[in-house]
């Protein structure tokens, strides 16, 4: 006998039994009948109605299961759900089956007021339309944080999304990529199977997929479609390790029908499936269905319950349970039909019941056989989700996801850590390939082959990275200081990555241009000859459109050379630079202000002070060495000693300062400023190919007045000629090099003017590049153990020296240093000419009398 029949036939048996006080609630039952989710569900709703009305016999309601089978379509499912909302005048309808039937038939629910409850129908996108629609399952959006827990942990950060086009697969697509992101994990791309999808499509997907970087894959399928994937997949070596497959509940929940073939191509996924807790009643029905269920199903041998089998069961539980509550003794009153016009076939009436039924439903809560059932917001409550490898003939766990503890090894629903993601919480997990090794996620290059390495390769500025070819051979051989640190980087990586360099020429054969750092850098976001560059590339905004850009690995900053010029020591003025022209001039005034002070005290103490005018100038020249007597000889003493000690002080440094000047050489800048560049209308030089070009018109200098150059020779030239004789009064580069040709011509050049911050030299790579973050990674790791110091250093030790990098001019004593001695001398001279005035008119007073 078919499968529908004989549930037809055990629903009719019940409905004959059932006595007549009872009273009846018509529930209609919507499902694919010939599908696994379709006979898994009726046979469960069957069980149930046996079991529940077998434990509560005093019950006065009684629900009544009219089935209708969708045979796999919309229509026949819209079809189905009129029938039973206009000639049965259900109180309810169980299903349908699907999400894209669910989106129909929902509508019709709202409009008659009919709740409909589907087990199976899982898509988000459906809670929000109506209330009439409940999802008795839990929805495909609980389980994206734990598919997310999964990616943070083995700290990948690229997916690929693989889903069908329909309502079930469409609808998880949003939260999916928010919690992708929410974990810093980057959607490569989302490859969309049609569900009419052959298998020649299935293979030019996934030979596309093998052709990008990602290596991570997130299933969104169904069983059908998804054990085909599978299939193709490891037929095309998708299943080998470096790989990584996740798959949701929609391929996971039915893992148990799924045949060996598929089985052994799935070896090594990783899945997600919400979890049943184990109880007495589940073993006990466990027992009782499968063997029902082989009875009336040949062709078909579960090895365990279907999660869609018990929330089925559960459904069935809580309407029973709600119908039990709201009861029902106006069965003429159920269906309000007015103003319905029979002739249009989508012109309801309004069920008085459900409104009354989805009220109870949602208020009913309890313990079922898939755990609790709780309903909040129209779907059932989020619960933790198991997360499966599949290995050998079936699956086992290997971690439990929770939404308040994140991931461990065993359930725990009284956790007070915080939320964990670490890997270290997975049993062993079996990766595809049978490998142990949690895969990085990603290969780059793609095909396992080397990785192009672009190096710039120009006859000069190569004291960091030296290009050669061997003509014999025609193999490249790198040196330098950038090409250490690169080796060590790439050594200091967890997992292996075979390179190789390959030159980029900055000049043709001939001397003329042929390339620059940009599109070197632009050459590498191609991907047709490199796949990332190295060398003295400096991070700039313009550059970061093509390309992603590791740590800087050496020092950023642009400044400016010129040539010293020393000052002449024979100059017939020397004598004067030892002070300030200020403290020159202050000195003299205070010398004859002294003398004046000294000419007034000692006039009236020294008889020739009595004399004419002309003999009291020669005071002046012998005042610092007159002894002084008579009445005021005091003030006179305090005067000089003062003066004294400041004249002294005065001498040594001068004389300090005098002999410095003769016997060392003072240099000082050509040009100490870049407004003084401009003002002059001088030229500049800076390296050619380099960003430097575009930064010196930033500056102000026009496009004429900058020239190139290809080596630190030629800068050198170029500045000993200077811009009046067709070179350049002042050069500038990134701080490397300009260090090197301080090194190169040690004591003909200094640093002069600011130094204008960049962000350094790293490596480029292509956007989105998946090595960037671990060569990041490593690159901090060797800064802070002192591995590319060391190299610095190593390859740095027999350089010359740095040249003077001090931009100050050559120093004189100024009047600030002899400040507060001239006060005081000042202020000694003024009291005792105040003094002395006081004495003498106290004298002319007594005289006078």
């Amino acid at each position: 006998m078919d499968f529908p029949l004989l549930l037809l036939l055990s629903v009719a048996i019940f409905s004959a039994v059932r006595t007549s006080s009872t009273i009846d609630f018509q529930i209609g039952v919507i499902l694919d009948l010939d599908s696994p989710v379709g006979r898994i569900g009726m046979s469960c709703l069957s069980m149930a109605s046996s079991d529940f009305y077998s434990a509560h016999t005093d019950y006065k309601t009684r629900l009544v299961l009219n089935v209708r089978d969708s045979n796999n379509s919309v229509v026949d499912a819209a079809a189905a759900a009129l029938d039973l909302i206009k000639d049965v005048k259900v109180d309810a309808i169980i299903g349908p089956q699907k999400s894209t039937q669910a989106n129909f038939v929902m509508d019709l629910g709202d409009r008659a007021h009919v709740p409909i409850l589907s087990f199976s129908a899982t898509s988000p996108s459906l809670i929000p339309r109506t209330p009439y629609f409940v999802q008795t399952a839990q929805s495909d959006a609980n389980q994206v944080q734990a598919i997310a827990s999964i990616v943070k942990a083995f700290q990948w950060s690229q997916v690929v999304i693989i889903y069908e086009d329909t309502e079930f697969g469409h609808g998880i697509m949003p939260y999916l990529c928010n919690a992708l992101q929410d974990v810093n994990a980057r959607v490569s791309y989302r490859s969309v199977f049609p569900r009419s999808a052959t298998d020649d499509f299935i293979s030019k997907e996934l030979y596309k997929m093998m052709t990008m970087q990602t290596r991570v894959f997130v299933v969104h399928m169904t069983q059908c479609h998804g054990t085909r994937l599978f299939r193709k997949a490891k037929e095309l070596g998708m299943m080998s390790e470096g790989y990584a497959w996740i798959a949701t509940s929609g391929l996971m929940d039915l893992f148990n029908l799924v045949n060996f073939d598929a089985v052994e191509a799935m070896q090594g996924v990783l899945g997600v499936k919400p979890l049943i807790p184990n109880s007495k009643e589940l073993q006990s029905f466990a027992g009782r269905w499968i063997r029902m269920f082989l009875q009336a199903n040949q062709d078909m041998k579960p090895s365990d319950t279907s999660i869609f089998g018990l929330w089925a069961y559960d459904t069935f539980t809580a309407l029973a349970t709600a119908a039990e509550r709201v009861g029902n003794s106006e069965k003429n009153s159920k269906m309000n039909e007015d103003n319905v016009d029979p002739g249009e076939p989508f012109c309801l009436g309004v069920s008085e019941t459900g409104p009354k039924l989805l009220s109870a439903l949602l208020a009913t809560r309890f313990r079922g056989l898939a755990g609790e059932f709780n309903l909040v917001n129209g779907q059932l409550e989020q619960t933790p989700y198991q997360i499966v490898n599949v290995v050998g003939r079936g699956e086992r766990e290997v971690g439990i996801w929770t939404p308040s503890g994140g991931i461990s090894r065993e359930l725990n629903l009284n956790i007070t850590s915080s939320y964990s993601t670490s890997k270290e919480n997975f049993r062993t997990i079996i990766w595809p390939g049978d490998s142990t090794t949690a895969p990085r996620g990603w290969e780059f290059p793609v095909g396992g082959e080397k990785l192009r390495i672009g190096v710039p390769q120009k006859p000069g500025f190569n004291e960091f990275l030296k290009v050669d070819r061997d003509p014999q051979t025609n193999a490249t051989e790198v040196s330098g200081y950038y090409k250490e640190i690169f080796d060590s980087v790439m050594a200091s990586l967890p997992y292996a990555i075979r390179y190789e360099y390959i030159p980029y020429p900055f000049f043709n054969p001939d001397g003329s241009g042929r390339g620059s750092y940009d599109d070197l850098v632009y050459q590498v976001s191609l991907q047709d000859h490199y796949d990332a560059a190295l060398g003295d590339i400096t991070i700039t905004a313009n550059r970061s459109i093509y390309a992603d850009f590791t740590l800087p690995y050496a020092e950023g900053g642009v400044t400016c050379i010129v040539p010293i010029k020393y000052e002449d020591v024979n100059d017939v003025l020397t004598f004067l630079q030892p002070l300030t022209k200020e403290l020159w001039l202050t000195t003299a005034a205070f010398y004859i202000s002294t003398a004046l002070a000294v000419w007034i005290l000692g006039s009236r103490i020294i008889s020739s002070s009595r004399d004419p005018p002309g003999q009291h100038a020669g005071m002046f020249g012998y005042f610092p060495f007159f002894p002084g007597e008579g009445i005021q000889r005091s003030l006179l003493c305090l005067v000089l000693v003062t003066w004294a000690f400041v004249a002294s002080l005065l001498n040594s440094t001068y004389t300090a300062s005098l002999s410095s000047r003769l016997t060392v050489q003072r240099l000082q800048p050509t040009i100490t400023d870049v407004k003084q560049l401009i003002k002059n209308g001088d030229y500049v030089g800076c390296q050619e190919g380099s960003f430097l070009v575009s930064f010196l018109r930033k500056l102000g200098f026009h496009e004429s007045k900058i020239k190139t150059y290809k080596s630190a020779e030629d800068c050198n030239e170029a500045l000993m000629l200077g811009s009046q004789n067709g070179g350049i009064s002042a050069y500038y580069d990134v701080l490397p090099h300009i260090r090197m040709i301080l090194s190169q011509y040690c004591g003909k050049y200094m640093i002069v003017g600011p130094t204008y911050r960049t962000d350094g030299f790293a490596f480029a790579f292509p956007k989105g590049s998946p090595a960037v973050a671990d060569i990041s990674r490593a690159i901090i790791q060797l800064t802070e153990n002192g591995t590319i110091l060391e190299i610095e250093q190593r390859l740095s030790s027999n350089s010359a020296c740095l040249g003077p990098e001090s931009t100050s001019s050559p120093t004189s004593v100024t009047l600030r240093s002899f400040l507060v001695l001239f006060v005081i001398t000042g202020c000694v001279t003024i009291t005792c000419l105040l003094v002395s005035i006081l004495i003498h008119r106290c004298k002319d007073r007594a005289s006078s009398k």
